[in-house]
């Protein structure tokens, strides 16, 4: 038997806006964002679809805050600590997020109505590359930098037909079809290191960013980001 949004009536956990967005990200997660539809959320939580309306207008409302609940796991960085190592773990923690939830990539920057744990992610990392001493025009060109690689990363990762432990027999498997000498550069990557022991894909998230931070870090006025640094260490 449905419920009709209340759930006090026989025991069950009553409805709220926390619980809808909680399941819809569990319903996301499990199929893809195609598979969450008004229908299928209501049927995830046991209730009539009209229930929905209750606390959401409409499923765009839902997306909304589910984008939210996403950013909110994300780990902020510190406009008070070493940059490089705030933005780094910022980055680490973005990337581990959307491994959980990789249907969420194509929606983090869609939503027009960012909830608060948007709008608090991106106000510390802004702060953490002001801090640095980037200028206002780097810090924005540094930031899109910065979520294109982790968000262009996480697609890439997600999309490998491999991971760490099945990268040998697999990339054996696709480097046999083109075993007739044609690609030797192909051919040379792949037995001479995608298919060694030990290989991981995801070692290269924390090559290429050091590669863009090293950049940025050319970037701030000479004293400026070592004098913050040094003052901050200080008051720690």
């Amino acid at each position: 038997m449905l419920e009709d949004g209340n759930g006090s009536r026989d025991g069950r956990v009553p409805l709220s806006r926390q619980r809808v967005l909680d399941h819809a990200v569990a319903v996301a997660d499990a199929g893809g964002l195609g598979s969450l539809t008004m229908r299928s959320l209501a049927k995830e939580l046991g209730v009539r679809p009209m229930a929905l309306y209750h606390y959401f207008a409409n499923k765009d409302e839902i997306l909304d805050g589910i984008v939210d609940l996403v950013f909110g796991e994300m780990e902020l960085p510190s406009a008070d600590g070493d940059w490089r190592a705030e933005i780094t773990r910022r980055a680490a923690s973005a990337r581990a997020v959307l491994r959980r939830h990789s249907w969420a990539i194509a929606l983090m920057e869609s939503r027009s109505a960012p909830g608060p744990a948007t709008l608090r992610h991106h106000e510390a990392v802004l702060a953490t590359l002001r801090g640095a001493g980037l200028s206002l025009e780097m810090t924005g060109h540094a930031y899109a930098l910065l979520d294109a690689f982790v968000y262009g990363f996480a697609i890439q990762e997600a999309a490998l037909p491999f991971g760490p432990d099945t990268a040998p027999e697999v990339v054996a498997s696709i480097a046999a079809q083109f075993s007739g000498g044609e690609h030797p550069h192909l051919m040379e990557y792949a037995t001479e290191r995608a298919m060694k022991p030990g290989y991981d894909f995801g070692d290269e998230f924390e090559f290429g960013l050091g590669v863009i931070l090293d950049s940025l870090e050319g970037s701030i006025p000479a004293g400026d980001g070592d004098v913050k640094q040094v003052r901050r260490r200080r008051r720690a």
